[in-house]
This record gives structure tokens, C-alpha cells and sequence, in this order.
């Protein structure tokens, strides 16, 4: 079953020379889809899409050692978190898992999830604050990971980090809340040899809001698709794809982001990568670096647009914990 949210349509001022949309957005977006879209939602490695803890039992989990045991059983589960509960470090998940909160006030704070050689995991309505790590990180070959509808906050590292061959991952309708380094894809300049061919994620429907970095910072990967998402007040910048990454930047609004895509020039210690922008809105905002060609995202799985004019109200309004 999804939900909808109406929102008033406002004209959009897209940077000149960039494609029209097909059609305008219409007068209702989803807000909270019953399944992922984007590259967890497609056929591949084995999986018919991501289902999570589709067909196992239900758990409601009130306590550290209950959440540890139940992201660690080997069953198909459907985990309810209730309240707030603490954890250190970073623990793992085993494969087949839905993990969700229960209402407005699901919190998990102090640690976070790993996911190594997993896979078929959806992540929601929670969230994660204060983790002394990362609040998730993605690696080790794990696949069809759908993390969607969280707040991040306060994460030492990463609030989302996609690393070291994973693949088909989505993050979605996520609100990340003055977090500094905010998602990477690709952890490292010399992981060629397990990230070519792999780290294939879609990005959209998120609220960056006032995050410092890393929207994402995209090593190898090609293409990753970012799209539909609102960018406000991100102090370093919002996107670099370097590395020979390819990246599609699309239909997305950025607000006084000074320096919005860094990609020929390289960034930091890595080298260039490759970006695409079209049908984006800037406001008060840098002029993204541009050039080369990435991989169609269509190519794997079919989307609508909605219009980048819309997209401040629609993730404001359904973004993060408790929107579901």
C-alpha cells in the first residue's frame, strides 16, 4: 500500500541549456513506496529485487541484546525496534532482514549496522544518532540493501558508506541532519580491482540538509544516480565523482551550495571522474563541473522524474524517521 503527499507545484528555473522535463510533476508524489525503485529494486546476483524479511516472522525488539540477536539470527525476520536503543561500534546484519521502527521515536544510538556479504536488507523509519563509526556501512560484496525514510545525525564517519564491491543498493526519502561526512561510494584510490563493475547505487528523494560533505564522494563506480534530491546550505560541497566514477545528476535542487559537483578536476588526492547534469535547479548556487558520458541508469531499471521545482516541499515533508 503507498501513501501520497500533495504539495503545491511552484515554477522551476533550470540551468540554462539543460532538457526539459517530458511532463511536469504531478499535483501528488509517493512519499512512502511498499517496495525500493532505483538499483535495489532491480534482478541481479541471484535476487528478484530486495524483499527483505518479506515472508518470515515478526520480532519487536526493546533492548540492546534482543536488536543483536535479531540482526545476527540466520531467519528471515521482520524486526520491529521500539524506543531507543544503544549500541556500540558497528554490528553486523545477516542477509533477509527488514528493520524498522515502530512510530515516531525508533532511535538506534552510539554504533551502527555493517553489512559484510549481505544481502536483501531494507533498512526504515529510524533514527541513528551519535554513532561512534558509521552509522551504516555497506561492504564486502554485499547487495540489495534498501536504506529509506532514516534520519542520520552525529556520526563520527559516515552516515552511509557504500564500499569494497557492494552493489544495487538505494537510498531513499533519507534525512540527513547537519551530518559531516554524509555518504561515501568507493572507500579508497586503490580499490580498482574490487570496485570496477560494482558500487551501482540510486540516490534520491533525500534531504541534505545544512551536511557538510560527501552527497556523495564516488569512487569507480558507474553509474551511480542521483536524483530528486533537495541540497541546502552543504558548506564543502555536494557531489564529487572522481576516480573515472560515473555519475548522472538529475532533476535535483541545490540551494546556496557554493561548490556543487566536482568531477574532471578530480578532488582531494583523487583523480578525475566523470558527471552528467540535466533538468537541475541552482539557487544561489555554484556551477556544477561537468564532462564525459555515464551509463544510462535506464538501462537497468525505468523511473519517473519529479519536477526538481517540487522536490524542496516533497522531501521536507516526507523525508526521515516517521514519515512512513
Amino acid at each position: 500500500m503507498r501513501r501520497t503527499l500533495a504539495v503545491l507545484l511552484t515554477a522551476a528555473a533550470v540551468l540554462p541549456g539543460s532538457p526539459a522535463l517530458a511532463a511536469a510533476a504531478p499535483a501528488a508524489a509517493l512519499a512512502a513506496d511498499a517496495a525500493p525503485t532505483g538499483f535495489a529494486a532491480v534482478d541481479a546476483l541471484g535476487r528478484n529485487g530486495t524483499t527483505g524479511g518479506a515472508g518470515g516472522q515478526t520480532v519487536t525488539v526493546t533492548t540492546t541484546d534482543q536488536l543483536l540477536d535479531a540482526i545476527d539470527s540466520t531467519a528471515t525476520l521482520i524486526i520491529r525496534v521500539q524506543g531507543r536503543i544503544a549500541i556500540t561500534s558497528k554490528q553486523g546484519v545477516r542477509p533477509n532482514k527488514t528493520i524498522v521502527g515502530v512510530g515516531t521515536t525508533a532511535e538506534i544510538t552510539g554504533g551502527g549496522f555493517d553489512f559484510y556479504r549481505s544481502s536483501n536488507v531494507i533498512v526504515r523509519n529510524l533514527r541513528f544518532t551519535g554513532a561512534e563509526d558509521d552509522s551504516i556501512n555497506i561492504g564486502q560484496q554485499s547487495h540489495h540493501i534498501w536504506i529509506d525514510h532514516n534520519t542520520f545525525a552525529g556520526a563520527v564517519d559516515g552516515s552511509v558508506d557504500i564500499v569494497r564491491g557492494a552493489d544495487f543498493v538505494t537510498v531513499s526519502w533519507n534525512h540527513f541532519d547537519h551530518t559531516d561526512k554524509t555518504m561515501l561510494i568507493g572507500h579508497s584510490d586503490g580499490a580498482a580491482g574490487t570496485d570496477v563493475g560494482h558500487l551501482r547505487v540510486s540516490i534520491h528523494h533525500n534531504f541534505f540538509d545544512h551536511s557538510r560533505q560527501r552527497h556523495p564522494r564516488v569512487r569507480f563506480a558507474d553509474p551511480v544516480h542521483i536524483y530528486n534530491n533537495a541540497f541546502v546550505g552543504n558548506e564543502l560541497y555536494a557531489i564529487a565523482s572522481t576516480e573515472n566514477a560515473g555519475v548522472l545528476v538529475e532533476g535535483n535542487h541545490f540551494e546556496d551550495v557554493p561548490f556543487t559537483v566536482h568531477s574532471t578536476g578530480g578532488y582531494a588526492d583523487s583523480g578525475p571522474g566523470r558527471a552528467v547534469a540535466r533538468g537541475n535547479v541552482f539557487v544561489r548556487s555554484g556551477t556544477p563541473q561537468l564532462g564525459g558520458t555515464v551509463i544510462e541508469p535506464r538501462t537497468f531499471y525505468a523511473y519517473t522524474l519529479d519536477d526538481p521545482a517540487s522536490v524542496p516541499a516533497l522531501v521536507r515533508a516526507g523525508a526521515g524517521a516517521g514519515h512512513l
